[in-house]
């Protein structure tokens, strides 16, 4: 009777030991899952960040583009010019600025 009594305690030992096993490996499970899933929202929150900042930039550039304010008419100038520059070459562009100026004085002149 006294060796049955020591298994049924082993054995008790035995479940208590694997239930507290099994305990310890769903909280290790649990707790990965949790980092997991922070992980992945802090990539979520970045990326749509990300996406909030260029629809707000895209959206201000529409804007912009369409503005009529003479701040932004000058820069337009200034950008096709500069594109001009790029486009035909920096002496292309000096020699029709000349004609330009030339015709510019050319009507100051007339007009005297």
């Amino acid at each position: 009777m006294k060796t049955k009594d020591k298994s049924r305690k082993w054995v008790w030992w035995f479940l208590a030991v694997i239930g507290a096993m099994q305990l310890y490996l769903v909280r290790e499970l649990l707790a990965a899952f949790a980092l997991f899933a922070l992980g992945f929202a802090a990539i979520a929150v970045v990326i749509g960040a990300v996406y909030m900042l260029h629809t707000g930039w895209a959206f201000a550039v529409e804007r912009l583009a369409e503005s009529q304010h003479p701040v932004v008419a000058y820069t337009k100038r200034s950008v096709n010019s500069a594109e001009d520059f790029a486009r035909r070459g920096v002496v292309a562009a000096v020699a029709g600025t000349e004609e330009l100026a030339k015709r510019a004085l050319g009507r100051s002149a007339a007009a005297r």
